[in-house]
Order: structure tokens, then sequence, then C-alpha cells
């Protein structure tokens, strides 16, 4: 590098290398989380300085195996290595590469230093190596690849202080891995060369032989494939005579490279441990129970933050109600944006704790086990074991359990995930399941300790699973994508998690739902509190004038309630009631349910709430009871039978188990897929199946 100047350095390598470790280490809370350009795939950048206090910008590129991508993620680390007007384009690489695993990692690393890009080699994970048995000499390696050699442990954070005394070394291999120029004939290269507008190099071969793999090439993709078949150049043999010159030459010099004296340590350890965690039975019933662990603890720890922060959010609404002068405006911060403003950070504890467990077990190295174990399942229907973890999460929030499905690499299958993920019962949906249940099944046990009730929910929940799958098929139909859906998976060894890397992945996806999805569901929120609030002048007027006319005395609890019940029915939302009462009727529904629904499609919880303003029974004693022992004795205007029996409260459930009532989800999906296209399709699919599920279940039970 010579005189040390500003650098923009690429951290590339295999998964599971070590690369985030290492990116940990070198940038501390220096970091930053994007997207790439117009592409929904991670982008984490940071800075650290180095000892001539020059600072330099580090970018974490996505893991590949190779330069021959077979994901999406994957495509976009070659993006930045080969496409050379890529504005991510690095000046400087560290290539991290695994010791106890160095023979598998060389390929790539014989890839990237043919692109002649200054390198300098990270050799991490040598205690690993050392415990089980592995000798690596780096005066060797370095000798083999002709660029700067490191050892390190990125986790404990031991060697990092030798890359950036040795950045400056950073230097381009004199070394060719591969003779690619013997590949093209004279006059294919001219033509390949007028396309590219440059010469020949391993990065345009590597770009002409995987045209049809990258999306940056699309135009110029025919007229690639076109000079290639005129020249009779086969692809498929292409990359397997790279693949095995490539090795044949690591082969040639691994033997003094690494030396594997004795087997045991880690290694050992990892394969003992999966004769249990991947077997075919005792596996499934080890990842029921750490699953079952998960989510017990996402419901119960979050629960005292959740409550903190409602409770925090009443007292500042109360003391903002307090402070200022009653008004428009006061309403509007209270209802509007702090209720908004709520709706957001509440979500944040369950965000964070669900993610950092999560990152346990990836860091440990269980959650590859997982997706193994459940791909031979999966499969059958078309998906991959990577599903897993994002479908199990949306059992207790959607949210997270979205943003967990940027773990599948093929966008096809991460779309497909993101889409079914709302269909898995959340615990939003609980609350309503409870209270429709209470309706039409009796509260009484089995064998003195099943409940009945509970049997029930559970067959709403696989509902949702059956009906996950559906969708699922008929997504993997529909959706056209160039990629194939293959399940490449490597098994790490088992590792303890660093709780830094933990702690660092937790608030990062905390913050990015907070600052992405935060002000999506503010806007959403305020609208909504619009509607709920203002209707018709005449209307409000009529309403407010006539209980204005009570003394103090006279305006109660229950008054209030009933003049808060009587100006939601004049709101606007009360309107739109009206309007889609006669949609509904047919579902068993009355302009009063239609209200809630509709509110409901902010978050699914506020159902009952607002049936309980709606019926005035929220300032009552055991008000949840108060309001099914009313809703008894309503009366449906269409068939002139209670409102709410057997056939209204089945159709309403099963409308609850489909729609997609959260706002947040909405919001997550957008950002996820970087478009308002999905979330709209999701939104009305998923309410077009609730209907007619919510009909036929009216129409066969009335």
């Amino acid at each position: 590098m010579g005189k040390s100047t500003s650098k923009y350095i690429a951290l590339v390598g295999n998964p599971n290398a070590g690369k985030s470790s290492l990116f940990n280490a070198l940038t501390g809370l220096k970091q930053k989380v994007g997207n790439f350009p117009g592409i929904t795939v991670d982008k984490k950048t940071g800075s650290f300085y180095d000892h001539s206090k020059v600072k330099h910008k580090l970018i974490d590129l996505p893991g590949i195996y190779s330069l021959s991508p077979k994901s999406f993620d994957e495509e976009v680390s070659c993006k930045v290595l080969l496409h050379k007007k890529d504005e991510n384009k690095p000046d400087l690489i560290i290539l991290v590469l695994d010791a106890s695993n160095l023979k598998r990692n060389l390929f790539l690393a014989t890839q990237i230093l043919d692109l002649k890009i200054p390198t300098i080699l990270a050799l991490n994970m040598q205690d690993v190596a050392q415990k089980s048995g592995i000798q690596s000499s780096t005066e060797a390696l370095e000798a083999f690849l002709d660029v700067p050699v490191v050892a390190i442990n990125a986790k404990l954070n031991e060697g990092t202080e030798n890359i950036i005394l040795n950045l400056h070394n950073a230097r381009i291999s004199n070394k060719n891995f591969y003779t690619y120029q013997t590949r093209f004939t004279p006059k294919l290269e001219e033509e390949l060369a007028d396309l590219f507008e440059e010469k020949l190099s391993y990065s345009t071969y590597k770009q002409s032989i995987s045209a049809h793999r990258f999306y940056w090439l699309k135009e110029k993709r025919e007229n690639i494939k076109k000079a290639l078949i005129k020249h009779q150049l086969d692809l498929n043999a292409e990359e397997i005579h790279e693949i095995s010159s490539r090795y044949k030459i690591i082969g040639q010099n691994f033997e003094e490279i690494q030396k594997q004296k004795t087997i045991g340590g880690p290694l050992a350890l990892s394969a003992k441990l999966d004769t249990v965690l991947t077997h075919q039975k005792w596996g499934y019933l080890v990842m029921i129970f750490v699953f079952f662990i998960v989510f017990q603890a996402v419901f119960t720890i979050a629960a005292y933050p959740m409550d903190w922060i409602d409770s925090g959010m009443a007292w500042f609404s109360n003391w903002i109600s307090n402070i200022l002068p009653e008004g428009g405006i006061t309403d509007l911060i209270r209802g509007g944006i702090l209720a908004g403003i709520s709706g957001v950070v509440v979500f944040v504890p369950q965000i964070m704790i669900l993610f950092a467990l999560v990152a346990i077990l990836e860091e440990s190295g269980y959650m590859a086990r997982v997706s193994f174990l459940n791909d031979r399942l999966l499969r059958s229907i078309g998906m991959n074991g990577k599903r897993v973890v994002p479908l199990i999460s949306g059992f207790a929030c959607a949210v997270p359990a979205i943003m967990a499905a940027r773990s599948i690499e093929n966008w096809k299958e991460r779309l497909i995930t993101i889409m079914i993920t709302p269909l898995m019962s959340c615990s939003a949906r609980l609350p309503v399941y409870i209270f429709l249940v209470g309706f039409i099944v009796p509260d009484k046990t089995i064998f003195g300790f099943i409940s009945i009730q509970g049997l029930f929910m559970l067959g709403l929940y696989l509902i949702g699973i059956l009906l996950s799958i559906f969708v699922a098929l008929t997504l993997q139909y529909l959706i056209k994508t160039e990629f194939k859906s293959n399940f490449i998976l490597e098994m790490p060894i088992y590792r303890k998690p660093i709780w830094i890397n933990v702690l660092s992945t937790s608030w990062s996806k905390s913050l990015t739902f907070i600052t992405e999805a935060g002000k999506i569901i503010l806007g959403i929120s305020i609208v909504l509190w619009f509607l709920s609030s203002y209707g018709p002048k005449e209307e409000m007027e009529k309403v407010d004038n006539f209980y204005s006319s009570y003394s103090e005395i006279e305006l109660n609890d229950s008054v209030q309630i009933q003049w808060q019940s009587e100006k939601l029915r004049a709101s606007y939302a009360g309107q739109m009631g009206k309007l889609i009462e006669p949609a509904i009727l047919p579902l068993g529904y009355d302009w009063k349910i239609g209200i809630a629904i509709i509110a409901s499609f902010a978050a699914r919880e506020v159902f009952v709430g607002t049936m309980s303003i709606i019926y005035s029974v929220d300032g009552e004693d055991n008000s949840i009871s108060a309001l099914q022992d009313k809703l008894r004795t309503e009366i449906h205007p269409a068939t002139g039978k209670p409102l709410f029996g057997l056939a209204t409260s089945m159709s309403l459930l099963m409308f609850y188990v489909v729609a997609l009532q959260c706002v947040s989800t909405l919001a997550i999906v957008k950002r996820e897929t970087n478009s308002w296209k999905w979330p709209l399709i999701q939104f009305f699919a998923f309410s077009g199946i609730a209907y007619v599920l919510s009909l036929l279940t009216y129409q066969i039970l009335v």
C-alpha cells in the first residue's frame, strides 16, 4: 500500500469463517446497517483507525463459497468484487480463512487473489484448529499465496491488532492460480472486451461464464450468451475445469501448509454431539425443547419490559394531557403520535430478546442443525430447512420472524417465507382467540388437566399452518426466478457464543425496526386516530351537544363511556362500519363488529377493546365477562337470532386466523422487500381468503 492512506476495505470469506467477529473487533460500535443500492440485502459497514491515525471504511460482505454464486446474497458479494463500476468496489481485501477448514477455504482464496486486488489474509480460528490437532504454517501459506498472512482469533480479539499493523503490507499476489486466458480464443476475447469495455481479466472471465447468474449483466446477458455459443464454449465444462484446476494446485501444496497430528478437540466433540442433536428422533425432541425454552423466554421475559413500556407511555400520555390545554393538538399528540410511538417501542423487548436468543443459537452452531433436521420434511412441500427459524418465530411475533428470514439466501425462498409467516398465529391473536372461544367452547378439562378450550385453540394454530403450506405451494409455482432452490449447508463446530456479538446483533435488529418500520407505523397510527376521532360535523356536534347537557354528577364514568361510544359511531370509522355492513352481513357481522374489524387492522389485539367501547362496558369490573354477557343478548339484524352464537363466533375466528391485521407486519414486509408491492398483495390476498373462509363457515353453521 505504500504510505498509509484512507482505504475502502472489504471483508471476504466463506460463511462461518469468522468475518462478522473480525468486523466487530475492528469497528467496535462504529457500525451502520443498511441495504445495498436497490436490494434488500444487508450492507454492514463500519470504520476504524490504523496506527497512523488514518480512518479506513470497512464493509462486511455476505459470506460466499466461490465467485459462482448460488444465492442472491452471494451474487451481491460477487458484484462488489467483480464489477469494476460497483460503488462498493474495495481498494483492499481482508480475506478471512478458517484454519480448521482450510483446504475448502483456499478455493475461494485463490479466486480472490486472481482478481488482482491488494489483499491481506487473516487465518482465523487457530485455537479451534490447534485443539483439534491441526497445525498450520503461516510461512508456507504466505509463500503459496504470495500475500501477507496474519494468524488471529477474532472471537477473542486476538491478533486483530496485527492486521491493522500489516495493512500497509497488503499487496497484489504475483501468482496466477488459474490460467483462464487459455480458455478463450483471441476472437472471443476481442468480442467480450468490446462488451465489457475492458481487456480480458479473471474478473471479466468469471462474469462471462456466469452472466446468467448476475443481475447487473441483464442488458448484456444475451450478447454474452451469443458470443459464447458462437465460439462453442461449454459453461458447465468451464466451471468444472476451474474447480478441478484450483483443487489440483491446492492439493499439491497443502501438505506443506497444514498437518493434522491427532483427531480430537472441538471437531471431534461436534461430531459426537451431532449423533444426538441431528438424530432423526432425538434431534427433533431436543429441537422442540430448545424452541420451547426460547419462546417461553420471549413471552415471559419480554412481558416485564413491555409492561414497563406500557406503564411509562401511559404515564407520559397523562402527563402530556395535564400540562397541555385541551384541544385537537393535545388529542393528536396523545391519541395519534404517542399511541403510534408506543405501538413501535412496545415490540422492541420481544425483538431484542428473540434475536439475542437466535444469535446465541447461531453463534453456538446449533441453528445449522435445526435447518438440517427440517430440510427433508420441508423439501417434500417445496421448501427447505432455512425456513424453520422464521416460521417458528412467527408464533411469537411476525415482525421479528420476518426479519429473521434474512438468513435465507435465495430471494424466492426468502420472499415466500415472508409471505406465509403472518399465517403463523402470533401472540397478538391470543386475546381475540380467548375471547371468541369463550362463546362456543365450555371451560372444562379432560382427564383433569387437558383444557378443551386449549385443544380448540391448538386447532386454530394448525389451520394457520395448513393454510401456510397451501399458500407456499401456490407461490412456489407462481413466482418465477432464475435461481434454483438449493440447500447448501455447512455444519460449523459448536462454539461458545461471544456475548458482544449477541448484543450487537440484538441491538442492530431493534434499531432497524425502530428507524425503518417505526415511521410507517407512526404515520398510519395518526391516520387511524383521525378516522376514529373525527366525523361529519353535524353528527359529531349532535352527540356532543346531547351529552354536554348532563350535569357533572350525571356525567359519571359509565355515561362518559357511552359518550365515547356514540362519538365512535358518528366518526368516520363508524361511517366506514356502516358502509361495509352490506358486505359483512353474510359473514354474520353487523356494523359494530365492522368498526372493531376496521380498528383491528392496525393491530388484532384492539378488537376486544374496541368492542368494549362500542358496547359501553370498558369501565366495568371484569369487563371481558360483562362484554360476553352483553353480546349474548345482541340480536343479529339479518337473522333475528343471537348475534354471537356458534356461527358468528366461528366465522370471526376464521377471519382472525387468516387476515393480515397488523400495521407493524405490513411495515416490516415493505422494509424487507424494499417495495409496497408484496405487502399489498399479502394484505389483499389474506383478507380475501379470510373473507371467503368466514363466509363459508357462517353459511354452513348458521
